[in-house]
């Protein structure tokens, strides 16, 4: 397939690069339509491991499986050309080995066409991005808050106000950075502390929950749309009110087809004369 005219692919080097420059945008996307509507205005796409809640309505990430992220990231890079679309690795798919993690890695990146992956950790899987990104895998870090690890962690809430959480979160900063990862997710962070680190580490951090000061942002893009109303973190705003919206029109469609007055003649295919 020729590719003449169509717009190039932003990089992991490239997003890595626009640190200091401005900031990068960046939102989730999970299927095709939605990563077309997306695309022309992110320089970074996530296929994010949070589908399992908001697509199958799982109570966290654990259940997601790496067919799973593979399908929706093959969905996502048939909707986007110009952002950097990068995959998560789910829950069990690399933490195991950092020779697990490369095949794991590489099988997403072979199937989905997919710019790199996305993994979650700090010191303790240093080795392991150090191993992937030295074999040719661009990794996307993400430290502060870890939603795999919300079994362990006690739920979701905001990290790094106790001295003991801060330097282990600036341990992990400075570990996954210097380990090879292009850019940083932090999510969950005290302010300061995000603002610290961003200023400490010489890749970009990509905030959730965290500072204005990060190099970039990222939300769920079903949270910035305003697809949930039944709970909003302090960190998201819904930037449109779609539920209502959907509610509206998926009334409006059961009140006409009640009423036999949709499909109309025009919705319809008649016999020519």
């Amino acid at each position: 397939m020729s590719t003449i005219g169509q717009p190039k692919r932003t990089t992991p080097a490239q997003i890595q690069a626009m640190k200091g420059t401005r900031p990068i945008v960046s939102l989730t996307a999970y299927t095709t339509p939605v990563a077309r509507l997306l695309d022309p205005h992110c320089d970074l796409l996530l296929v994010g491991d949070s589908l399992g809640m908001v697509l199958y309505g799982m109570e966290t990430t654990v259940g997601v499986t790496l067919e799973m992220m593979i399908a929706h990231g093959q969905g996502v890079m048939r909707g986007a050309q110009k952002a950097c679309v990068i995959v998560d690795l789910p829950f069990g798919s690399y933490q195991e080995s950092k020779e697990q993690a490369f095949r794991n890695a590489a099988r997403i990146l072979k199937e989905t066409g997919c710019n790199g992956v996305k993994l979650e950790g700090g010191e303790e899987m240093a080795e392991t991005v150090a191993f992937l990104t030295n074999r040719g895998v661009p990794v996307f870090g993400h430290i502060g808050l870890m939603p795999q690890l919300i079994n362990t962690t006690g739920g979701y809430r905001s990290l790094g106000r106790s001295d003991k959480e801060a330097d282990k979160i600036r341990q992990d900063a400075k570990a996954i950075a210097e380990a090879g990862a292009f850019a940083i997710v932090v999510e969950g962070t005290v302010e300061p502390l995000a603002r610290e680190i961003t200023q400490s580490i010489a890749v970009p951090t990509i905030g959730i929950g965290a500072s204005a000061a990060c190099d970039g942002q990222i939300l769920v893009s079903d949270d910035m749309l305003g697809l949930f109303n039944d709970f909003k973190p302090r960190f998201v705003k819904h930037f449109a009110e779609l539920a209502p919206t959907i509610s509206k029109a998926a009334e409006a469609y059961a009140e006409e087809v009640k009423a036999r007055t949709f499909p109309g003649p025009e919705h319809t295919f008649q016999v020519k004369k």
